[in-house]
């Protein structure tokens, strides 16, 4: 692979490529001088991290090329156009070079509370309490962080005051809200018309909850969603890793994989970068809701699946003696995942089931009306209705949310995920 210039400072060039913590870019390579003016080179970086895993790469060099299968024609068109236009400046640059801001930016990590005076054995209680950053010991009560062992109500007002030197939690203008709303990423689903619905995708930040009777298209949503959120942005993806909790036991690694072949991706390097946990108990629930901090505070995540998230509490409190109670424990874990949402800047999808509605009225057959009352429907940023349609066709309502208009789309499950629907 000489041809005529130096391997070896190709190969460090590639290496350099792999260690930045951008979408790569080479330019200027020295000692590698080319006797024709083309050398195509993609490398698809699905995150700045080298935690994440490469699910493919394209390397072109006029008659030798590796390649994986099922790279759309028009994803290597768009690449090649791109690279002959770098030509003429004497640099090699790889496409889609994405602007895209560090996520440490996003949130202060727990341990920047040394530097203010607090003890490293203080913070260490808090991180083993599941506080990670100082944007999440803000969202906590003084009454929750007492409630920590070894952490008096002295200690916690200290705390408290070392994390607002760091974190603003007070008024900013519109303006700074506006601009903060900038870094907000929408995930596709598979479908354009889903997409344009949901005005470009799952969006982070938020929490979208999907209800519907079952074989409606939840939880294929939440398979889609896997694979699309490991998508670079250019190909309006999440650039990031999926959490999954499973409270009903209907993950199926094997749908991920021709879901992952039809975005020609990796489906090995999918699935690792997939981390899942089921669940058997509400209280087991909301642990794995805590353990996730860790995590995400060291990983780039940009997905948290909860399917689903009422199923549980249906299971482990009966009657209305208990109601009350479920309520509660419900809302607390709600709000957790808002905190989860807002803190590590994720999109949280999670799917609800559906309850027999008497009083949904005498025009509406068989009506029907989504489990967990007004905690639940407070706590959700995007309501989504699902029903089904004619044959494998779905019909996605926005039922209730604060940016988009109240209309209708449909989709399609097809063996490759959620796609539009054919006529």
């Amino acid at each position: 692979m000489k041809r005529g210039g130096s391997a070896t400072s190709f190969a460090a060039c590639l290496h350099s490529a792999y260690n930045s913590r951008f979408t790569v870019m080479l330019a200027a390579i020295t000692n590698f001088s080319l006797p024709f003016p083309a050398l195509y080179i993609y490398w698809d970086l699905h995150l700045f991290n080298k935690r994440f895993k490469i699910s493919h790469t394209v390397l072109s060099l006029r008659n030798i090329q590796i390649s994986p299968p099922k790279i759309s024609f028009l994803h290597q068109t768009k690449m090649l156009a791109a690279l002959k236009a770098e030509e003429s400046s004497g640099q090699l640059q790889l496409v889609e070079r994405e602007d895209v801001e560090d996520d440490d930016d996003l949130f202060e990590a727990i341990d920047k509370l040394i530097s203010q005076g607090i003890n490293a054995g203080d913070v260490k209680k808090l991180q083993d309490a599941g506080i990670y950053t100082c944007n999440g010991l803000m969202m906590h009560t003084k009454k929750n962080l007492t409630g920590i062992k070894g952490l008096s109500e002295a200690k916690v007002d200290k705390i408290c005051e070392a994390a607002e030197k760091l974190v603003n939690f007070g008024y900013i203008t519109g303006s700074d809200v506006l601009l903060k709303r900038k870094s907000v990423i929408r995930i596709t689903t598979g479908s354009q018309a889903l997409d344009e619905l949901l005005g470009g995708g799952i969006e982070t930040s938020s929490i979208t909850e999907a209800f519907g009777e079952f074989r409606s298209g939840k939880t294929q949503l939440a398979h889609t969603l896997c694979v699309s959120t490991q998508l670079p942005t250019s190909m309006r993806g999440g650039n990031g890793k999926v959490a999954y909790i499973d409270t009903e036991g209907t993950f199926r690694p094997d749908r991920i994989v021709p879901i992952a072949e039809r975005f020609g991706m990796d489906p090995a390097a999918v699935l690792d970068n997939i981390i899942y946990a089921r669940a058997y108990t509400y209280e087991h629930q909301y642990n794995l809701l805590l353990g996730l901090a860790a995590k995400m505070s060291e990983e780039p995540f940009r997905l948290l699946i909860v399917d689903s998230v009422i199923a549980l509490f249906r299971v482990d409190f009966s009657g209305r003696g208990e109601l009350a109670e479920r309520q509660q424990r419900l809302a607390q874990m709600l709000s957790r995942l808002v905190k989860i949402a807002e803190e590590f800047n994720v999109a949280v999808y999670m799917t609800n089931q559906v309850i027999a509605d008497p009083g949904g009225g005498v025009f509406v057959t068989d009506p029907k009306k989504p489990a967990g009352g007004h905690v639940l429907a407070h706590a959700a940023t995007i309501r989504l209705m699902f029903r089904k349609g004619k044959g494998e066709q779905r019909v996605c309502k926005v039922f209730d949310a604060p940016n988009l208009p109240e209309a209708e789309a449909v989709f399609q499950i097809t063996p490759g995920g959620i796609a539009d629907a054919k006529d």
